[in-house]
């Protein structure tokens, strides 16, 4: 890809580790069983199976709850030196109910998450940091966000407009500073203020792409594909049939995730978005967003090494 953004360019491959700020909570079912979640923490999730062995940095409660945060994180290998624990707020927690698949959330305040404080990276070699927009919901954290954009790391927005969660002075902020972007379509209908037809969001992710400067947009669409935006064109992928609908929650957590690997290793945007959908459709065949499996992981590197 050409770079395209003066204060974020980077070379066509990323080296060092990913660093993913923001929440890991647990997402609670109506049936009474939870999993963990959270989106950069799923992010996380994935990019430990996918070797590139990302820095996460959160906050949990000094609790249960928290206790099993990190226990989980230790058996699947993740590092945990940036996962700060808090005596005086709860782990995270979000009800999740179901309709046809589709989640809806109801996301509790003050949560441990909401009080990161900045993190020592020094020492580390990092490439990037992957931050959404909840995180910025609260002072303490935003300004641990603030000190993660002053070290000049290139930043990856992913948006998720939760209610009443988000401002869109501060949504569109944190696009133009980014090098890149990813949101659905719905999120883009928001942000631009203004209901878009199917045939128009091609020209609307480009003009957003553009006027803020993004070396990538990727606008998903959910069960109909997604559409990525770089200087050099637009790219639609149709979608990857799901054999056995479980739920779509983390779906776009997993589409992050590969674009990410995909940054890392160089892919042409083509191929980025090819293999995103893929992925993102498997994660729909199960309950929950993370699973400690391998297998899965190797399974999908090995198809794309040979790919």
């Amino acid at each position: 890809m050409e770079e395209n953004n003066g204060s974020h360019s980077g070379p066509a491959s990323l080296s060092g580790r990913p660093v993913i700020f923001g929440e890991v909570l647990f997402d609670q079912f109506p049936d009474g069983s939870r999993v963990l979640g959270g989106a950069p923490f799923n992010v996380a999730w994935h990019l430990q199976g996918f070797g590139l062995r990302p820095l996460f940095v959160s906050r949990v409660g000094d609790d249960p709850l928290g206790d099993e945060v990190v226990a989980a994180m230790g058996r699947w290998g993740m590092d945990t030196c940036h996962l700060q624990r808090d005596g005086m707020h709860p782990t995270g927690r979000v009800e999740v109910t179901l309709e046809k698949g589709q989640p809806s959330y109801v996301i509790l305040p003050d949560q441990a998450y909401d009080f990161i404080e900045p993190p020592a990276l020094d020492g580390h070699d990092c490439s990037l940091f992957y931050h959404g927009t909840l995180i910025e919901r609260s002072p303490v954290s935003g300004e641990a966000l603030q000190h993660l954009r002053r070290r000049g790391l290139p930043p990856f927005l992913d948006v998720n407009l939760r209610a009443p969660w988000w401002e869109r002075a501060a949504v569109m902020e944190g696009v133009r500073r980014a090098c890149w972007v990813k949101l659905n379509d719905e999120e883009l209908e928001t942000l631009l203020q203004r209901p878009l037809g199917r045939e128009e969001i091609p020209s609307a992710g480009e003009r957003l792409r553009e006027e803020a400067g993004l070396e990538l947009l990727v606008v998903t669409l959910g069960a109909d594909g997604a559409w990525i935006f770089t200087s050099e064109g637009s790219r639609f992928g149709e979608p990857v049939k799901v054999e056995a609908l479980a739920d779509t929650v983390g779906a776009g957590d997993a589409f992050s995730a590969v674009t990410l690997l995909g940054l890392h290793r160089g892919w042409p945007a083509p191929v980025m978005l090819e293999r995103a959908l893929d992925f993102a459709a498997r994660i729909c065949a199960q309950r929950g967003a993370t699973r400690p499996d391998q297998a899965l992981y190797d399974e999908y590197l090995c198809r794309w090494q040979d790919g």
